[in-house]
């Protein structure tokens, strides 16, 4: 990501997996996970928290 402070406009990587978010001039990447979810919680009109919740999927795969 390339940062321009003056008109406050930035370079993302569109071939990169992620989700930005853009809250108060500033940008937030959250990447990828493997398995699970990402919940946003929002307080007040932006995002307040970002729950992240794992999964493991036993069958099919060798446990170790």
């Amino acid at each position: 990501m390339e940062d321009n402070k003056q008109n406050m406009t930035t370079e993302i990587d569109l071939m990169e997996t992620a989700v930005y978010i853009v809250q108060d001039g500033q940008l937030t990447k959250v990447t990828p996970k493997s398995f699970g979810q990402d919940i946003l919680i929002w307080q007040n009109g932006k995002v307040f928290d970002i729950e992240r919740i794992d999964r493991m999927r036993l069958i099919g795969q060798d446990v170790i």
